[in-house]
């Protein structure tokens, strides 16, 4: 008998007729444990720069992360992730910045750290906000090289552990870095420290509003087609993912998120492993840009959005919501 022929004995109606049993048989739940912060840092002092492109999100000067990360520790945030604007005259072809033990993100780091000893950090290892070509890796006769690039985005990963980086999140999409990244993190005797691989970044359209915030948008030539995944593509994700967890990937991640969704599925249901999100800064401002415009409800669609994530099977979503959608959380 179908069930449609036991109608009217079943109504699937009655468990979502009152607020209390909707909650008690959700099959998906959101806290504030769910959430990763990105935050942008920049050079100066006492600075609060607000990114156009990014509607409510700023960048802020490395002596007043002490107040942003705590309003995120206070709302339950467990994790933020570090994302810099270098300064244009520290950005040159070789990207030696990225390894610079008093760079920007160094600094952060220690900053943190100092004042918020319970709140974990996670660095992403790439090179585009300090290659003065706007690529995540170095960049050869117009071509971005692998080899030498993972060499120093294993230096990257060693200052950034030093400076006390909890989780490295190689988002570069060079072939081996995993294994590499692991292996000088093992040598310089860091081996407690995780690595988060952007094992399926896609060559999506969604990051414009990142690159405006940390400053590479202008310095971009070309694309980054040669290295991220194809939209097109669900199959080589799942081979790239595979080939990070052999490598030694702890976790992870998905980008863009909402997008790629059935890519987040396929993965977790496939490898197990925690698998993380990111809500990247073109759904941020597409979601933010309609809501702050009248045309959608802002608290429910930021829940409704992370919700999605964790339906789909993330562990955890890197979002520029998670103050917000704690706070809306703990509302009720």
């Amino acid at each position: 008998m179908t069930i449609f022929g036991r109608f009217p004995a079943s109504r699937m109606r009655r468990n979502r007729r009152e607020d209390w049993t909707r909650r008690l048989v959700a099959e998906n739940t959101l806290t504030p444990n769910d959430f990763i912060l990105p935050i942008f840092v920049g050079e100066g002092e006492g600075r609060t720069d607000a990114i156009s492109s990014m509607p409510g999100v700023n960048r802020y000067s490395v002596d007043v992360l002490d107040d942003v990360v705590g309003e995120a520790k206070e709302a339950g945030v467990p994790a933020v992730v570090i994302f810099p604007e270098v300064d244009p005259a520290a950005k040159t072809p070789d990207a030696r910045e990225a390894n610079n033990p008093e760079n920007l993100v160094c600094r952060s780091i220690r900053a943190i750290t100092e004042t918020h000893p319970g709140m974990g950090i996670i660095c992403d290892a790439a090179l585009d906000p300090f290659n003065s070509d706007g690529h995540d890796g170095l960049v050869v006769d117009g071509y971005v090289i692998n080899d030498e690039s993972v060499e120093l985005l294993c230096l990257q990963s060693i200052v950034q552990a030093e400076a006390g980086c909890h989780i490295i999140a190689p988002s570069d999409m060079m072939d081996g870095r995993v294994a590499a990244i692991r292996k000088a993190l093992d040598g310089a005797g860091y081996e407690n420290v995780g690595i988060m691989s952007y094992a399926a970044k896609y060559a999506s359209a969604f990051y414009g509003p990142f690159r405006d915030a940390i400053g590479s948008k202008a310095a971009l030539k070309g694309d980054k087609k040669t290295y991220q995944i194809d939209p097109a593509n669900t199959d080589e994700a799942l081979r790239q993912v595979a080939q990070d967890i052999d490598e030694g990937a702890d976790m992870i991640m998905i980008k863009p998120g909402l997008p790629y969704l059935d890519i987040l599925r396929r993965v977790k249901e496939t490898f197990a492993l925690p698998t993380f999100a990111y809500q990247v800064s073109g759904e941020y401002a597409m979601l933010k840009g309609a809501a702050n415009n009248g045309w959608l409800d802002n608290d429910k669609i930021v829940l409704e959005s992370l919700i999605a994530f964790k339906r789909a099977g993330a562990d955890g979503i890197l979002t520029y919501m998670a103050v917000e959608a704690s706070r809306l959380l703990k509302k009720g």
